[in-house]
Order: structure tokens, then sequence, then C-alpha cells
């Protein structure tokens, strides 16, 4: 017992030394960032900007044994936006698929590849009436929307996974993998159509899309995911590129409540043809709340996060194939339900270059072919420039890191141990 105490106080004096040497190194930045636009005409533009997310992390090993140490590059982003015309825009993005999970066969081969991440062609005809066409994100719920870099935490994606998010590619053709493609990073080629109105002076956003979806695996006659999502926000509006959102606004958006629901839905979208009758429908239903209150009095920002998601996807556990990984050929999307909250308060006094936001999250993951498995984090933030440059360390202790299998929630032949987890990261883009 003394030994495991010193063990997790010596991961904390770790996990401290690293996070004041990066904020002394954050301290030395340059005000002026590499980036900027080329401007033809008020209707002519091109902009260039560039995010990085690199992470130390260290993760305790089984029965209690001695802890991982490793750093990561989590992102290295280089984002491409345009117009054309005043009604025409377009966004090219990239990023390192493969830096953090050093390459094999779902995550394009090369150790460092970088790829397309979004092409999205851009049609923004007022506030009501928008149309996106190209390889772009999902419209589910805010987590996802947030995208990594505009979670109100660092490591935001810790409920189950969609379509696009459980695969590791995209399909070259409907045969394309023997287990079925979906996308990547959230991302799928298709169309998104939404826009805002403002009854009664509260602010609606709908949005209505159709993607390719999973190819092969289940789905050989080329059924297409459709996915939908209502968000009301009943005091002030948020201000985000197209239908994208934000985990916080660290209080420059002033007060914020935020209802959404979202609805996804594919034909023969889960589990696995080689098997009889183990090939269903996936239907996705999500609710999430954001709330952010700017205390009176210059007391600091508080922001509340919370998500609920309930899947269906009743394909049964002969989907699994034993001896052939956890999945086999098997497009095993999760069943059951989720919900995560948390809570964070953004101090208002500057300390050195920016202020500290601790907070505290709870996630609970309940599948149906699974174990239960929860997950309690504690940390703080360190703004510097909002999202544009953030500090975050923070513990964990659950039962996510410590799994076999790590974050599928779906197999029932996963071992689920309890463990200890140290975070530092840093994030910077323009």
């Amino acid at each position: 017992m003394k030994r495991h105490v010193a063990r997790r106080w010596k991961q904390f004096v770790v996990a401290g030394a690293v996070t004041a040497l990066v904020a002394g190194i954050g301290s030395t930045l340059p005000s002026a960032y590499a980036g900027g636009t080329i401007k033809a005409d008020d209707d002519k533009w091109i902009s260039v900007g560039m995010g990085i997310r690199t992470s130390f992390n260290s993760i305790e090993g089984a029965a209690g044994g001695d802890f991982s140490k490793d750093f990561k590059v989590d992102n290295a982003r280089i984002y491409i936006n345009g117009q054309i015309h005043k009604y025409v825009k377009f966004t090219f993005n990239t990023d390192c698929f493969n830096c953090n999970i050093g390459g094999g066969g779902n995550s394009f081969g090369g150790n460092s590849t970088i790829g397309l991440l979004d092409a999205i062609g851009k049609f923004e005809i007022n506030e009501k009436v928008n149309f996106w066409v190209g390889r772009t994100l999902v419209p589910n719920e805010r987590g996802e929307l947030n995208g990594p870099f505009y979670h109100a935490t660092y490591d935001g994606f810790r409920t189950p996974f969609n379509s696009s998010d459980f695969s590791g590619n995209f399909p070259n053709n409907p045969n394309g993998a023997p287990g079925g493609q979906a996308g990547l990073y959230g991302r799928d080629n298709g169309a998104v159509f939404f826009g805002k109105i403002h009854p009664f002076g509260t602010h609606l956003l709908y949005v209505a899309s159709v993607f390719t979806g999973v190819r092969g695996g289940p789905n050989p006659t080329g059924s297409m995911l459709y996915a939908g999502r209502l968000q009301w926000n009943l005091f002030n509006d948020e201000d985000n590129p197209g239908y994208y959102t934000s985990g916080t606004y660290y209080g420059t958006a002033g007060d914020i409540l935020a209802l959404a629901g979202n609805v996804t839905h594919q034909k023969d979208g889960a589990g696995n043809p080689t098997v009889p009758g183990a090939v269903s429908d996936f239907t996705a239903l999500s609710f999430d709340l954001l709330f952010e209150k700017l205390l009176p009095n210059n007391l600091g920002v508080f922001t509340f996060n919370g998500e609920f998601k309930r899947y269906f996807a009743e394909y049964g556990t002969g989907a699994f194939q034993p001896g052939a990984g956890a999945f086999g050929n098997c497009f095993c999307m999760f069943n059951g339900h989720s919900w995560t909250v948390y809570g964070l308060y953004l101090i208002p006094h500057e300390v050195g270059i920016g202020r500290f936001q601790p907070y505290m999250r709870f996630t609970s993951v309940d599948p149906l072919y699974a174990t239960l498995r929860q997950e309690w984090e504690f940390g703080t933030n360190y703004i510097i420039s909002g999202h544009n440059a953030r500090i975050s360390a923070y513990y964990r202790y659950g039962d996510f890191d410590g799994s076999v299998g790590g974050f599928s929630f779906i197999a029932p032949e996963q071992a689920v141990r309890k463990a200890d987890s140290f975070h530092v990261a840093l994030q910077l883009q323009y």
C-alpha cells in the first residue's frame, strides 16, 4: 500500500514538473502567430493556419504495476480556407493521422502520414440557407462537433464513437474491407443542409444531412447514413463556422444555455455479414446541454457540459468472432447508453500570462454486450489565449484506460480493471 501511494505521489510530482516546464516555455512564445489571409478583393480571399496538440501520458500498468510514460503528438493540422464568390467558399484541412498511433492496417500504413481531413465546398446564401458538400463532420452530438481543439477539456472523446469515428478509413469500393469502413475522425463524404432562425428572440440551429456511411461489411447494398440535429439557444447565440460547436467560450459569448438533440440512422449499419442473423440497422440518439454563466462582480465564468447517448445496434453476440480479435469481420457499433457531465470554473485573475480553469468530469458507459465502465477526471486548464493557446494537466481514475482493447466498450471478452493515469497536454493553433 505504501509503495502504491508513493508511486502515485511520484506521478503527481512528474506531472507538476512537466506542467511548470511547459508553462515556462509558453511565457517565451512570440506574440505574433505564423498565418494569415491573402485577399484579392471583398469576395475573394484565402487563409492559412495550423493547429498542434501534444501530450505527456502516464498510465498505471496491469495489477498496479509500473506506470507507462510517453510523449505523443495527438494532432498536427494545416487549415486552408477561402472564398471565390460572395456565396461560394471552401475548406481544405489536413492532419497527421498516425502521429499518435504509429501506423497499422487501419491508419494509412506510415508512421506520420499527413492525410486529408476536410474537403468542403460551401454554398452559404444567408443565415437560413446553407449547403456544404464533400468530406466534413457528420452532425452528431456537441462533443463530436467541437472537434479536439474546441472541447472544454483536452481529451473530450470519452463516450462511444459514431460510425465515422469507429472506422479507420474511407472505403475505396463497396467491398474494400471485410468489416466495412465508414470514415475517419468523425468525417464522412456527404452533403449537409443547415440554417438558423430566431423564434421569440431565441436562436434555433437546424441541420439535415446524408452521408455514405459504412460500406462493405454489413452494408453491401449501399444504403446511406442520415443525420439531423436541432440546437436551441435560449440566451445568447453561438457564433461558430457552419453547424460546428464549442465546449466553452471562456465567457466571451456571454451567458449561454443551449439544448440540442441528434438522430443518426443507417439501414444495415452494423454487424457481421459472415454470421447469419448478425446484421442490424444502426440508430443513435443523443442529447447535449451547454450552460455557461458569467458570474457577477467579475467573479469568473462557470461552464457545465452534459451529454446523453442511446445507441441501437441489435446484431447479437454471435457477431463477435472468437480467435479473430475483438471484432473480426464485424462492424460492431456500440449498443447501449452512456452519459458524461463536467463542470469548469474559470478564475478571473491572471497568473503569469494566463488564467487557471479547474474542472471535474464523470463519465459512465453501459454497453449491452460488455461491462459497465465509469471514470472520474480531475484537472485544470491554463488558458493563455482561449482555444488557441492552452495547457492542461489532469488525473483520471476508472476502467477506460486500463481496458484491454482500449476504447471500444463493445466486445464481451474484453478485460476491465481500474487504473490511475496522469496527463499533461499543450494545444496551440492559429
